[in-house]
């Protein structure tokens, strides 16, 4: 059994986005949460897309892609004010969990961390980091 929360856009692939906001950046409550996020073409004839994730995978992405953006050291000064909670993330930095619905078999702890890999040096840099409680805190994977 598993727990799953769909989130869907419609969009066309380049632009699409989700908002990931506060309750998506909570930890994992157990081995069995997942996420489906869903691309919907405006234009009907092209198929839905569909990306599998963990849900710690999408907390950590929404937090990093949130913070990175925030504190970004070329922006302008305060220029950028948005909570974490208005957090969005483009389909392409999850594109490596398209269509993985072989994900599933295993557990939620057990998938590989398909994030792009400069998401990893961000959840070490201390302006990014990770969220509150999130468990790679006690030991960020590899990928």
């Amino acid at each position: 059994m598993i727990e799953v929360q769909v989130k869907a856009t419609v969009s066309t692939p380049v632009r699409a986005s989700w908002p990931l906001g506060e309750k998506a950046q909570l930890p994992p409550a157990s081995e069995r949460e997942w996420f489906v996020l869903c691309v919907i073409n405006p234009d009907v004839t092209v198929p839905v897309r569909g990306f599998v994730l963990p849900r710690a995978h999408v907390a950590a992405a929404a937090w990093i892609a949130h913070m990175s953006w925030l504190t970004d050291p070329d922006a302008p000064a305060g220029k950028r004010n948005a909570p974490v909670e208005r957090s969005r993330v483009s389909a392409t930095t999850f594109q490596a969990y398209e269509g993985r619905w072989d994900l599933l078999e295993e557990t939620a702890y057990e998938a590989p961390v398909l994030l792009p890999t400069n998401y990893r040096d961000l959840a070490i840099e201390p302006r990014v980091g990770l969220p509150p409680n999130h468990p790679w805190k006690r030991g960020l994977p590899i990928w």
